[in-house]
């Protein structure tokens, strides 16, 4: 039994062969796709956790949080060199300056989520920028005073959410619009998100979806509820946490309002990784749109002339929104994974290995008919990224402690999904091919 694969041209030079390809079973089959395999070489650029047999794992929780980058340490202990050998000084006498240690991540960020400079800024957690981005875009009124978002979300974005409706005074059970799956199907239509914007389309003053749905693995179609939203007046965000560094992403020219993403899952950064905002041009130049201020988001010409001049004068761009000096130390390590995207040429590569990954697990899957789990993932590779979400009918904490005595990383939501997620950058098609084996015999 054979599956193709579904591949949209892309300018590579493996591309027609990807897109013609037929998958095989066999072991022999993945080995040959790993010799094949042009970005084989970035897997030993990570630190590999290893078993209790010295053996590496199976790592499939990059969507938890990424593997290290060997070149991560030496990014960080140059930092720590500098602060003993220069003190305060290393805010401007060090090889790459504190103070303006953000902007040397402004452009590699820029290209992963095709962005402008101009609208990227690195800056505090995921959590902490979203309700920076909802003091300036959610100002609700008599008549648009709706969120609209998918459920279910990430805890986190319904915790903020919910606070910033009651912060307004509102009743998040009146407030909330959810775009939510049919009855027997596990993701959300695009056009039930479409529908909903229609139907309150007078209500809704913004729209915040996960960009990739952490339960389901869904990436949802942004051109299409950005430019939908927007016809009616509606303000468009987008949680990229599990999409930045998993999915080509064009936000400037889809004319997405605004977005907020985590370092330490796709993009390799480590815990506490700094996050990032995305504010289109539009915004990020507009000094006049209400914000919450902070001494590195003003004009760095009157940024230390505190007690002289302190009127709050925002930067002309998504730095306008920077509240704190950078966080020397939850910035170093992403310096080191951003040069490992670029090297690897960016997202069109790292994305077609990703197709072929899932795209052969979700064979082997089917191909074992087994009945006790099925994929809840969208099948279409431009519905999903390189999670996929397994539904397990019978035993799924058993199966998952099966999973893990057997060399496997990867993780549980209640109440019976394992996600796997081979991520391009470090795993091989081996691994996918030995994942499968272990899910399909324990059964």
């Amino acid at each position: 039994m054979n599956c193709s694969v579904d591949v949209k041209p892309r300018a590579l030079d493996v591309r027609s062969r990807l897109m013609t390809m037929n998958f095989s079973a066999g072991e022999d089959f993945a080995l040959q796709l790993d010799a094949e395999d042009p970005l084989r070489r970035f897997r030993e650029k990570f630190h590999l956790p290893l078993g209790n047999d010295s053996k590496p794992l199976i790592y499939f929780a990059g969507n938890s949080l990424g593997l290290m980058p060997k070149s991560a340490k030496q990014v960080v202990e140059e930092e720590l060199d500098n602060w003993a050998k220069f003190g305060v000084d290393a805010h401007h006498a060090a090889g790459t300056p504190w103070y303006s240690y953000h902007e040397t991540l402004r452009k590699p960020l820029a290209r992963l989520i095709g962005a402008k400079p101009v609208e990227v800024i690195c800056m505090n957690s995921l959590t902490v920028n979203l309700h920076l981005m909802m003091a300036t875009f959610y100002r609700p009124t008599k008549l648009r005073s709706k969120i609209l978002m998918e459920e279910p979300a990430f805890p986190s974005d319904t915790y903020a959410i919910k606070t910033q409706i009651v912060h307004h005074g509102l009743d998040p059970k009146e407030a909330l619009v959810l775009a939510r799956p049919r009855k027997g199907e596990s993701t959300i239509r695009t056009e039930e998100i479409l529908d909903l914007i229609e139907k309150h389309a007078g209500e809704i003053g913004v729209v915040i979806i996960g960009a990739v749905n952490f339960f389901t693995g869904q990436l949802f179609d942004i051109p299409a509820i950005t430019s939908a939203a927007q016809k009616r007046g509606i303000v468009v965000g987008f949680d990229l946490a599990h999409a930045i560094g998993n999915v080509p992403l064009s936000l400037h020219d889809w004319n997405v309002d605004f977005a907020v993403w985590c370092s330490y899952k796709y993009l390799d950064a480590g815990p506490g990784a700094v996050a990032g905002a995305f504010l289109h041009e539009r915004h990020a130049t507009n000094t006049k749109l209400p914000r919450f201020g902070g001494w590195f988001g003003n004009d760095p010409n009157t940024r230390f002339r505190l007690h002289l001049e302190p009127e709050f004068v925002p930067v002309p761009s998504a730095d306008g929104w920077q509240i704190s000096n950078p966080p020397i130390f939850s910035m170093a390590p992403l310096r080191a994974s951003l040069a490992i995207f670029d090297e690897a040429g960016g997202m069109e590569p790292l994305r077609a290995k990703s197709i072929q990954l899932t795209g052969y697990l979700q064979f082997l899957l089917e191909r074992a008919g087994v009945k006790r789990f099925s994929v809840i993932t969208p099948r279409e590779t431009g519905a999903r990224g390189c999670q996929l979400s397994i539904l397990v009918h019978e035993h799924p904490k058993e199966l998952f402690k099966k999973l893990e005595a057997a060399g496997v990383k990867c993780d549980f939501r209640e109440p019976n999904v394992i996600r796997a997620a081979p991520t391009a950058l470090y795993n091989t098609f081996h691994e996918v091919w030995r994942f499968a084996k272990i899910l399909t015999e324990h059964q």
